[in-house]
């Protein structure tokens, strides 16, 4: 079987459209090597390149390749698709959420690409939650609509190490803290986190800090709100929080592996990998009770409310000074971070491409 595979994210390991897609191609092979999977690269780049690319260079080059069925990972299908094709939509946040609705054009794509979705064979996405809303605001009939989870890379584990201390030194962080890694954009509802050290600073955020790593946002705004403003207005002391910045792939597990817990109050996600990586490194998660964050974490965590910061800092006091309820939970999140793994993704989407083509 030949799958023509749409690598628009390919170069871009950091977003979680680029882990999907390569990690998926290099499972695929390694799971029948009767499978060929050939990516197909864009010329161009930019907002009208990306559409030339997902409605005309890639279904006109996946044909002229003699592939057996295309795939497009992440939410870009041709309206006119030159063979049978599978399309990953990993959320509908675009449709969901209005912060993330963007200008005109980014609406206009969003009516593109919702238009085009009808047209796959086969539609995957990475959680029930998503599932139930793709089948709830395109209509698309269930049969056609697939869950397959996705996993964390196998660097990903709870076994500490040599540059682990390295790491984090690198980054002057303590012997003890709580770790949030991820976005800042509002629906990670990094505030929440923010404001539950309030209860937990004065108790031991000298002890054991929140420390927020990822990219910071160059400008204060709604969509996408300054933490270091947000901290300063909730009264918390410099030494309770610490910021850190972009941290590289290659570096967060030994962040996870050193972390207390794991905070993520998301509001939304189509999945939330970062979550899962965290438990596959045995950090548990305190999170949000939102969207598919229940059917990833499961029971190795504590999830709450996105808005009960009061509940979050209580989880992260149990959990930073009851060393049993820690190490039970720590053992809950190697079981269930077992449940997931890139093997069996591809597996299930390699079934889901036979299905597809019968």
């Amino acid at each position: 079987m030949r799958i023509a595979l749409n690598a628009w994210f390919w170069d871009q390991p950091e977003t979680g459209s680029g882990q999907y897609t390569r990690r998926l191609a290099e499972n695929l092979t390694a799971l029948d090597p009767s499978v060929e999977v050939v990516p197909i690269f864009p010329r161009a780049r930019g907002d009208l390149g990306k559409v030339h690319f997902e409605q005309i260079v890639f279904p006109r080059e996946a044909r002229r390749l003699g592939a057996d069925l295309a795939h497009v990972p992440y939410w870009g299908p041709p309206l006119a698709p030159t063979i049978p094709t599978v399309v990953t939509i990993h959320d509908l946040i675009p449709l969901l959420l209005r912060p993330y609705r963007g200008g005109p054009l980014v609406r206009l794509y969003t009516a593109l690409v919702s238009a085009a979705t009808p047209s796959a064979a086969l539609v995957l996405t990475d959680s029930e939650s998503s599932r139930r809303d793709i089948l709830a605001h395109l209509r698309l009939p269930p049969a056609r609509v697939r869950s397959i989870p996705l996993a964390a890379d196998a660097r990903f584990s709870p076994d500490p190490q040599p540059e682990d201390e390295t790491i984090r030194a690198r980054y002057s962080l303590p012997r003890r803290y709580v770790l949030y890694l991820g976005g800042f954009d509002v629906r990670k509802n990094v505030v929440a986190a923010l404001t539950a050290y309030r209860w937990v600073g004065p108790v031991l955020g000298e002890e054991c800090p929140l420390v927020l790593a990822g990219r910071l946002p160059e400008r204060d705004t709604p969509f996408a709100p300054d933490p270091r403003r947000q901290a300063r207005e909730l009264g918390l002391r410099p030494e309770w929080v610490r910021f850190i910045g972009p941290v590289t792939e290659e570096e967060k597990p030994a962040l996870y592996r050193g972390a207390v817990a794991f905070v993520f109050p998301s509001r939304y996600e189509g999945f939330g990998l970062p979550p899962l990586e965290a438990l596959a490194c045995g950090t548990p998660v305190v999170g949000s009770d939102a969207a598919s964050l229940p059917e990833v974490v499961g029971d190795a965590g504590i999830l709450l409310p996105p808005d009960d910061a009061e509940g979050m800092a209580g989880a992260i006091l149990q959990l930073a000074q009851d060393a049993k309820f820690r190490d039970q939970l720590c053992r809950r999140a190697l079981v269930r971070a077992a449940h997931f793994s890139w093997g069996e993704t591809a597996r299930r989407t390699l079934e889901a491409y036979r299905d597809a083509l019968s």
